[in-house]
């Protein structure tokens, strides 16, 4: 009997995408309205949730797409490390789209806590799902907001880069997914009050969305 014919590679390549931003962010979102809406948890829970999401999620898309789960690391791959530019637009999408299905998960499965939490879906539950300056709270404008994600993704895409180097003292391939999640840890420690340390597009975009269209 012969094989069943195997997918494209860029359709594997997207659906790892997907697959691996869907569990990092059903992780920190996750979190993250069980902390704020819940009243469970602290920030450091935040940090450690996001952190082992982006560990989980590379573990499930490594071998098949790289696992990059974020548009600015697909874009600094390409850059620096020859990624196929042709390949750019379709993984942002996936990532993106990976991130809005969460979104849409976390949404369903808290909508209890969520509405009890803030009956009218306010502002005071957006940050659930997206980030913005001072995290609502802090008097933070939108400049210093701005410019604090440079500093956090460029950390984030630079520690990447390291850690993957085989030129550079780097870890065993099984052991990469743990350390860029201790990366996510320690940004959240020390990057995150002027703008809650989203340092990926299809994280903080995907998730808003998808609170937007749930109203």
């Amino acid at each position: 009997m012969a094989n069943p014919r195997k997918a494209p590679e860029i359709i594997r390549e997207l659906a790892a995408e997907f697959a691996g931003t869907l569990i990092l962010i059903l992780f920190g979102v996750g979190v993250v309205a069980q902390v704020v809406a819940g009243g469970l948890g602290d920030h450091d829970s935040i940090t450690w949730a996001w952190g082992l999401g982006v560990t989980l999620g590379v573990y499930t898309a490594g071998r098949i797409s790289g696992a990059h789960l974020n548009p600015a690391v697909t874009v600094a791959l390409a850059v620096f490390k020859g990624f196929s530019w042709r390949k750019v637009l379709p993984y942002a999408l996936a990532q993106t789209v990976g991130a809005f299905v969460a979104a849409l998960i976390v949404r369903w499965n808290y909508s209890d806590v969520l509405a009890a939490f803030d009956p009218g879906h306010t502002f005071k539950s957006q940050f659930v799902f997206s980030t913005m300056p001072g995290n609502g709270a802090l008097p933070v404008g939108i400049w210093a907001a701005f410019g604090d994600q440079i500093i956090g993704t460029a950390i984030l895409l630079f520690l990447i880069l390291a850690v993957t180097d085989l030129n550079n003292i780097a870890p065993g391939a099984n052991l990469a997914p743990f350390i860029i999640g201790l990366i996510v840890v320690a940004i959240g420690m020390a990057w995150g009050t002027n703008a809650g340390y989203a340092i990926n597009p299809a994280r903080d975009f995907g998730p808003r969305l998808a609170s937007f269209l749930t109203g």
